[in-house]
């Protein structure tokens, strides 16, 4: 593809981005001919590490700042200096901050607060933000996965792809290690969608790994629906139950393990806990035998249509 970038009727200087992204070629208007010797290198790849460096100078300038940025809570403080223009086109997220605290026309500097965000992982974010330039060789996976969700807040939406091929292709291990929590971080918002099946893909094949985890009772209803309503998930029906009934006994603490025991509140109370989930049982891949022994006890948790079905 061609575009112009001067007056029709002159030589014009055109990005084509059929050839190379970063290279301007001059042609002859209205012919489009690619004149091969006369092509001027606006921009050089050798050239912007030089360009990042400079802007990172800038960061650590202690003279032309014009912002300053609060970030963290007590007692994790720390003050920033920045500059708002860059802020501004770097990241939505602050775009938004920016424009309700207009630059002051007396001089006196603009200052924001970000207390939801880590100092030590807003530095490192606000390196890239200048330099445009990120390494995580040197971190472990939980900074990692911080500086995942930090740059997702701060709307920098170029960098959760990168992150997540990251971490899936060269933190499997680590994953691994702290699946539940990667799991149920990737759930939190839709914005982590090649971690979601990464992770999905695994639960299929291992169940276990959230089932058996010692966090599992506290993972949130959205998240075990994800799970039991997987078509692929090798676990056998009457295993989901089980955990399903496990997990709803987990959010209510008070109840007993044996539904012998329960009052009429009691169920009414499971029921509740257990409503969006219990649509989601394939009861008719069930035994008659599991039936029996593990779901009739719990009859009067299930919906009267299900039930009789």
């Amino acid at each position: 593809m061609v575009q112009r970038y001067d007056d029709p009727c002159a030589p014009t200087y055109v990005l084509c981005s059929d050839f190379h992204p970063f290279l301007i070629y001059k042609v002859d208007h209205p012919q489009i001919r690619l004149k091969k010797k006369k092509l001027v290198i606006m921009v050089d790849n050798k050239l912007l590490p030089k360009l990042s460096q400079n802007l990172l100078e800038i960061l650590e300038d202690e003279e032309y700042y014009d912002i300053t940025i609060e970030v963290g809570n007590d007692p994790n403080v720390k003050i920033f200096h920045a500059h708002m223009v860059i802020l501004n086109y770097r990241s939505t997220y602050l775009r938004r901050i920016l424009s309700t605290n207009k630059k002051k026309n007396d001089g006196t500097l603009t200052s924001i607060k970000l207390p939801n965000l880590l100092p030590e992982i807003f530095h490192i974010i606000l390196k890239y933000i200048y330099g445009g330039k990120l390494s995580f060789e040197e971190y472990d996976i939980s900074v990692i996965i911080k500086i995942l969700t930090t740059a997702n807040e701060l709307g920098l939406q170029e960098l959760i792809p990168f992150i997540e091929s990251f971490l899936i292709k060269s933190k499997k291990d680590s994953i691994a290690q702290n699946f539940d929590l990667i799991y149920r971080m990737s759930f939190e918002n839709n914005s982590f969608l090649e971690l979601q099946k990464y992770c999905n893909d695994i639960i299929s094949k291992e169940p276990n790994k959230i089932f058996n985890s010692p966090r599992f009772s506290s993972i949130p209803e959205k998240l075990l629906i994800t799970i039991i309503q997987n078509d692929k998930l090798k676990m056998n029906e009457i295993q989901v139950w089980e955990h399903v009934i496990k997990w709803g006994l987990a959010q209510n603490p008070e109840l007993s393990s044996d539904p012998r025991n329960y009052s009429k509140e009691d169920f009414n109370v499971l029921k509740n806990t257990l409503q969006q989930c219990i649509p989601f049982i394939r009861f008719h891949n069930l035994t008659s035998k599991e039936f029996s022994d593990n779901i009739i006890p719990y009859k009067k948790i299930l919906p009267k249509e299900l039930y009789k079905n």
